[in-house]
């Protein structure tokens, strides 16, 4: 997960804090380390910019850093250091953050010892080795947050492609799975009749075209829902009573192509199992959601009866997929309705 604003909040916040220190009178810089110290931070912004995830780059900043602080007399610029720990993490994992963080903070430890006798007795000092181990631990914690953030991206992303497969696997099913049963089984029928029955078999190869006939218009329907086809013009293809309330919003293709198939099952339930003779379809574009709802003067069926098939169950499963639902009302001699719901 790429934070460019996290580093890049650090350089701008040092150089205003190095100008400051000159530019108030704190000291006595030499313009050419003045110079020196801007081209450094410059150059840590660059190097962001180029975001080359290597140890290469992690030791030119590191580089850098250390170039930055001898340059900057008001030795503010040390807390570059805790970007060490939060790049490191990112690029390298969690173990080489925490130790490049530790080592940071014994470095800072050891300076102090050094050139600093009895520092632990100056409370200046003492709050910047508390100030510098708290930036450390909240630039490791911005790491870890980014890290999870980026796992979770790719699983979404994983969960998302998951779902385009079982969506695509239900449309290759709902308009081509049962035109080409029936082709099979017409196909079977002809080679089984072509000596005994020719007319039988005539007949049956004559199905068959037709079922291939439908399986194309079905194939080419499918092709006009893709992206740039409203749901309207998707619905009007059926050739049903179709009723429009609201105007329609830019739906995605996944919630087009969950609506339109639903109506599809739905209408060919309908007029091929129901024997219906008059289909209708209602929808409604709300603020909250998208509701389509097909009804039709079939004889109807009992919701209660156990479905293996992919009818009704497939149109529940793609529904859930974008998020909506879908209730079924029929009885025998009733008719049907079946309500498709989809969130905005």
């Amino acid at each position: 997960m790429k934070m460019p604003w996290v580093s890049g909040a650090v350089y701008g916040v040092v150089l205003l804090a190095g100008l400051y220190y000159v530019f108030a009178g704190l000291g006595d810089p030499h313009p050419l380390r003045v110079f020196g110290f801007v081209a450094g931070i410059a150059a840590l912004f660059v190097l962001d910019a180029l975001e080359r995830r290597s140890a290469w780059f992690l030791i030119a900043k590191l580089a850098l850093f250390f170039v930055v602080v001898a340059l900057d007399e008001s030795s503010l610029s040390r807390v570059l250091f805790v970007l060490v720990p939060f790049a490191a993490y990112l690029t390298f994992g969690r173990v080489i953050g925490l130790v490049l963080g530790a080592l940071c903070l014994a470095l800072l430890l050891t300076s102090f010892i050094v050139w600093v006798p009895g520092w632990y007795r100056d409370a200046n000092y003492v709050s910047d080795v508390l100030m510098f181990s708290l930036g450390l631990v909240l630039a490791i914690a911005m790491a870890d947050v980014a890290v999870r953030e980026r796992r979770s991206s790719a699983r979404l992303a994983q969960l998302s492609a998951e779902a385009e497969r079982a969506r695509m696997a239900r449309d290759i099913h709902d308009s081509l799975g049962h035109h080409l049963t029936a082709v099979s089984i017409q196909l079977e029928k002809a080679s089984a009749f072509a000596s005994r029955d020719p007319a039988v078999a005539k007949q049956a190869l004559a199905d068959a075209r037709e079922s291939v006939a439908h399986a194309l218009d079905e194939v080419r329907t499918s092709v006009s829902t893709l992206p740039g086809r409203t749901l309207v013009s998707a619905l009007t293809s059926l050739d049903v009573n179709l009723k429009i309330e609201g105007d329609e919003p830019a739906l995605d293709r996944a919630t087009v192509m969950t609506l339109f198939r639903a109506a599809q099952e739905a209408t060919t339930n309908a007029r091929r199992h129901g024997q219906a003779d008059r289909v209708s379809v209602a929808v409604t574009f709300g603020k909250a959601d998208t509701r389509l709802v097909v009804s039709d003067n079939g004889r109807g069926f009992h919701t209660e009866a156990p479905n293996t098939g992919f009818g009704l169950p497939g149109m529940k499963e793609r529904a859930a997929l974008v998020g909506g639902s879908i209730t079924v009302d029929s009885a025998p001699g009733s008719g049907t309705r079946v309500a498709v719901t989809v969130p905005r």
